[in-house]
């Protein structure tokens, strides 16, 4: 029988074998595993890459839930855990490069995944090739024959932008090259990485795998061929994770698909409301038409989330200092995903360091917001009386230069 998707998200992970009677699977804190005769131990030994006790490393029942829950959500043949996202999208790259490789890497990546591009492959011999994220077919012309992965990200960091992801994944399957997604902004929900060409699927489960802001936790479900490979490779650089936070993962996926809905419905509607303000220049949300690859998330996706952007039309960072400071339900801080709303600025020229192909030719600051689960009122009368707030200083401002 097939089962509805909100059913999954309560259902995935509840297999017998890991809840033994109760609801939740337990948290089973192990790191040596005993044995009572040496059948039991080699039958371990045999089987310890396939939900089997062995060792603390590989994991415990409530481990084994968790990975099997993203699966169920996400497809692919098994998921590894991580101790955050960075570690997630480090060691997935890591387990299949080596020295003389190349990388194509999309140029509105994550940060922290341009600097261990830059900072840790590039130390180890891996070339990156950094590509715009709306390069589509002409990503053939920057292939070369020692190209093993395409890192995709979408929609993009900071900017938002969509990637064609069917397309660029047909080409870099049509020359053997390994296709892996940062899925984090889509949390596995609303893109389903398998059917659109990914053979990675990594996520920043810390954001709303967990949706509470108390966890740090990565992902990386693989598709059958990679499987083996990340498992194994991941495993022995020594990555584990906390059953408690495992734990806290698998449950945070029950309230998961319910939760989206309700962050994407109430950033729609702050952005529709931010379109109307004459200090905006555009909107850079995935559901509007101003997001660049608008097309393609209506082509590929199921649904939004919480997180946007929108660029105003000057750059002038003490009234954007005098919009933050004076907010009263939107933090600041360098993270999302979780209940509450959030709020960053970032000026055009910090993009010359964090782009080198996809510097966005705007010349007003960008705003990035992380729409959580409060009243929509108080979210858009915060944002009011910040705009407010950043008025008055452009008038003084103006005034100044009058004199």
């Amino acid at each position: 029988m097939s089962e509805g998707k909100q059913t999954k998200f309560v259902t995935a992970g509840r297999n017998k074998k890991w809840t033994n009677g109760v609801v939740n699977p337990p948290v089973q804190r192990a790191s040596t595993v005993v044995f009572e005769s040496v059948a039991e131990k080699h039958h371990a030994m045999v089987n310890r890459a396939n939900k089997t006790l062995f060792y603390g490393r590989r994991g415990t029942t409530t481990h084994f839930a968790f990975q099997e829950a993203m699966v169920e959500i996400e497809g692919g043949a098994g998921c590894a855990l991580y101790p955050c996202g960075t570690a997630a999208i480090s060691n997935a790259i890591l387990s299949f490069v080596e020295s003389g490789d190349h990388l194509l890497m999309v140029d509105t990546c994550y940060e922290p995944t341009r600097d261990f591009c830059d900072k840790i492959l590039k130390k180890f011999g891996v070339e990156t090739t950094y590509y715009d994220p709306m390069i589509g077919e002409d990503i053939r012309s920057l292939i070369k024959p020692n190209t093993k992965v395409l890192f995709t990200e979408s929609p993009g960091s900071i900017t938002m932008e969509v990637q064609d992801i069917p397309t660029l994944a047909r080409i870099a399957h049509e020359h053997s090259i390994i296709v892996m997604l940062d899925n984090t902004w889509a949390a596995g929900v609303n893109f389903s990485p398998f059917e659109h060409g990914v053979d990675i699927s990594i996520q920043a489960a810390t954001k709303y795998i967990v949706g509470h802001s108390d966890v740090m936790l990565g992902t990386a479900v693989a598709s059958e061929q990679y499987w083996d490979q990340l498992r194994e490779q991941s495993y022995l650089m020594g990555q584990c994770v906390s059953p408690d936070d495992a734990y806290l993962g698998l449950r945070g996926i029950r309230t998961l698909d319910v939760r989206l809905r309700q962050h994407a419905e109430n950033s729609l509607k702050v952005a529709e409301w931010l379109a109307t303000r004459p200090e905006v220049d555009h909107v850079r949300h995935p559901a509007l038409p101003s997001c660049p690859g608008h097309e393609f998330f209506k082509r590929d996706f199921t649904g939004g989330n919480g997180l946007f952007s929108f660029v105003l039309k000057t750059s002038c960072p003490k009234a954007t200092t005098a919009l933050l400071d004076g907010m009263q339900h939107f933090s600041m801080g360098y993270s999302w995903g979780g209940f509450e709303s959030l709020i960053l600025a970032n000026e055009p020229k910090s993009f010359n360091s964090l782009r080198t192909i996809a510097n966005p030719n705007f010349t007003g600051t960008l705003i990035r917001l992380h729409i959580g689960l409060e009243d929509i009122n108080d979210l858009i009368a915060d944002l009011q009386a910040g705009l407010e707030r950043y008025n008055a200083v452009l008038l003084e401002k103006e005034v100044s230069l009058s004199q």
